[in-house]
């Protein structure tokens, strides 16, 4: 291939200036723009699409962005460092100690919350670590047990655990117990338990397991045998029970053991709770009952606390109407009604699209103990993303800025121009050339002309015309012709019937019946129905053909084709052109950055800025081949697969030609419901 390097080389640095982004970035200038940013604050293709959301949002809010526009912070540690602008909680301090990403957000929360962590943070503490410290403090724990480096999170964890519940940690808070031997240690605690025979170094935590359900079920299930000595047991009065927490400290049983003489009264219970210091959520009938019903070896709830409830998450309320079908209704005989199928939804500029409601605070709870339990706020959901929109003053409503056709795709809004022709489309009316959608209410006729970027919609037929879209073309009658109506889309084409239609496609074509046709596409071809028919003409599919029945009666040729065709073969040599070009691009520009690493400008900053822009051009290239690498290996996997080639649901003829990447095979009398396909290099039939 020649390529023209002298051209290539002057546009060099006007290429540089416009260094190409990846799609993301392009959106977060655009939406910068939009809402009327200084977007050279971030327009650098060294700050990935996350990064310059930051750095815009922070433009947005009026702070100083400055403090965090760097590519060497990540996207989150950008984040906390706007975030704590809001709060006025300097953050720099903690950046220069190495901290970053999560580990800023609990620093920054616990100064919000105007907890002491500085007093126990060291500068080899990671997140989670320092998440049970801000916890413990925002609880009012004396953090001193666990504050140490020298812990894993997970054994502060068990250190608070029982903290909260006022349990005597140091039986456990030795940094040499696992969290696992912690764990067990704390749950014989909160079961009343006498953990000494089990609280040592030497035993495994399974072995620490073992013992401490030993222990518990000798505790909850022992009955007294008769005293060899002779003294009347049953005459003695006991007091066997267990106050068990559970539930982080939001739950409370009582358990009474059954053995003679037992007799547990509520002011026992009572007390105990007392002792334990459980005050809130006490439910005195259930203690009541438990003694007068003398309810016994059975766990009773007897105190209760209030949960906290997280804060609803933020939502958006759309104005428009998100459900309508992609996919047309069925009709009695399995067709498809392409007639009655709203395609799209029309709005106007200046229209509310959608309003974003903010998280709500969560409501706090209380334990057991009298301990605020702190609820979450719900999480907030991103801005949308996409085109044709701008947010009102109050930023969080969505408004068109224009006339035109709504669609919400993969998260984003998109709004386009659509033009609506109320008559039929004729050689008279002319060429409709739009950069936008079009929606003819009546029919093409010979001699009309429509290309667009986006979609077609003709609510009637199409005659001997030619119709180009750059998303999907839909005949909602169909299309009847002689062999002069031509249909290109880049996506899909559909319609009630298409009779000598010349079809290309990028997705799949649909339709009731297709007669007489020429048809390539890279994707399916689809007859629904059981009056559904595929008939005469020559079909090249892709990626298959679905039909219910193919051929006729009268032995009418039809002609199929599967596997890699004339419209792959295409696609196949632009996508090796395109990328030889741009190993061609990239090979000049690295000539060029050799060139410029030998002879650098004096001035630092000059240099600097000219290596800079050079590499950022060599990026933009990357990408592209990356991209094109990518679109090489979809188009392989298409064939690839082991598809089912042909399927007729019905009936198919005598007379009907297929062809299975390359090999072909005449059918040569009637058969129904079979699939055609290749094996061992052979087309076979097999039965549905």
């Amino acid at each position: 291939m020649n390529v023209n390097r002298t051209s290539l080389q002057n546009s060099e640095f006007a290429m540089m200036e416009n260094a190409e982004y990846m799609k993301e970035q392009h959106q977060e200038i655009l939406l910068g723009k939009e809402e009327g940013l200084d977007v050279s604050l971030y327009s650098n293709p060294e700050f990935n699409w996350l990064q310059m959301e930051q750095i815009r949002m922070g433009i947005k809010d009026k702070v100083d962005v400055s403090k965090y526009a760097d590519p060497s912070y990540s996207y989150e540690t950008m984040k906390q460092i706007r975030l704590s602008f809001y709060s006025t909680k300097d953050l720099t301090a903690y950046l220069d100690r190495g901290f970053v990403d999560d580990e800023l957000e609990q620093i920054r929360l616990a100064l919000e919350d105007g907890v002491p962590i500085d007093t126990w943070l060291t500068d080899d503490m990671y997140v989670q670590q320092i998440y049970e410290i801000r916890i413990g403090l925002y609880e009012g724990l004396d953090v001193s047990s666990y504050a140490d480096a020298q812990y894993n999170w997970m054994q502060m964890r068990e250190i608070r655990l029982g903290l909260e519940k006022k349990l005597k940690v140091s039986f456990y808070s030795n940094c040499l117990f696992s969290h696992w031997q912690m764990k067990e240690i704390r749950l014989g605690l909160e079961a009343g338990l006498d953990v000494t025979p089990y609280a040592k170094l030497i035993l495994s935590a399974t072995d620490m397991k073992e013992k401490r359900q030993r222990l518990l079920q000798e505790k909850t299930e022992k009955h007294v045998e008769d005293d060899k000595s002779g003294i009347d047991i049953k005459a003695l009065t006991k007091k066997e029970f267990s106050i068990f927490v559970e539930d982080n400290g939001n739950k409370a049983y009582a358990f009474i053991t059954w053995i003679p003489g037992n007799m547990v009264t509520e002011a026992d219970i009572y007390d105990a709770l007392e002792t334990r210091g459980i005050v809130i959520g006490i439910k005195r009938d259930a203690i009541a009952q438990m003694i007068s019903q003398r309810r016994m070896n059975e766990k009773i709830l007897v105190a209760e606390g209030t949960p906290a409830q997280d804060g609803q998450d933020g939502r958006y309320e759309f104005f428009v109407r998100l459900d309508l079908p992609r996919i047309p209704a069925p009709l009695p005989d399995g067709g498809v009604d392409y007639v009655n199928i709203e395609a799209f939804e029309m709005v106007e500029e200046g229209e509310k699209i959608a309003v974003y409601h903010p998280a709500e605070e969560g409501t706090d709870g209380q334990n057991v103990f009298g301990e605020v339990l702190h609820a979450n706020k719900g999480i907030e959901k991103k801005p949308l993303k996409g085109k044709g929109f701008v947010i009102a003053p109050d930023g969080v409503t969505y408004l068109s800025k224009m006339n035109g056709k709504f669609e919400f795709q993969n998260g984003k809004i998109i709004i386009s121009n659509m033009l609506i022709v109320r008559e039929d489309v004729t050689a008279v009316t002319g060429k409709l050339e739009v950069d936008g959608s079009v929606h003819v209410i009546g029919s093409v006729y010979s001699g009309g002309y429509i290309s667009v970027t986006g979609d077609i919609i003709v609510e009637h037929n199409v005659q001997a015309a030619r119709l180009i879209a750059g998303g999907n073309v839909m005949i909602k009658k169909g299309s009847c012709s002689k062999n002069d109506c031509f249909i290109e889309a880049k996506g899909e084409v559909s319609g009630s019937f298409f009779e000598a239609a010349n079809i290309e496609a990028g997705g799949n074509v649909r339709a009731n019946y297709i007669m007489n046709s020429n048809i390539n596409t890279m994707g399916k071809v689809i007859v629904s129905g059981t009056k559904g028919m595929l008939l005469g003409g020559r079909v090249c599919a892709v990626m298959g053909i679905d039909t219910y029945n193919l051929g006729n009666r009268s032995h009418l040729k039809t002609c199929l084709e599967v596997g890699r065709n004339a419209m792959y073969d295409k696609k196949q040599a632009m996508y090796a052109h395109q990328r030889e070009q741009i190993l061609n691009e990239l090979s000049l520009l690295e000539e060029r950055w050799h060139k410029i690493l030998k002879d650098l400008p004096r001035e630092r900053e000059q240099a600097e800025l000219l290596v800079k822009k050079l590499n950022a051009a060599i990026v933009a290239k990357d990408h592209e081949l990356a991209d094109i690498d990518a679109n090489i290996s979809t188009l392989m996997n298409l064939t690839d697969q082991d598809m089912k080639a042909v399927i007729v649901r019905g009936y198919a003829y005598e007379g009907s030609s297929i062809e299975v990447s390359k090999m072909k095979y005449m059918l040569p009398s009637q058969v129904s419901r079979v699939i055609f396909k290749l094996r061992n290099k052979n087309v076979v039939m097999v039965k549905l």
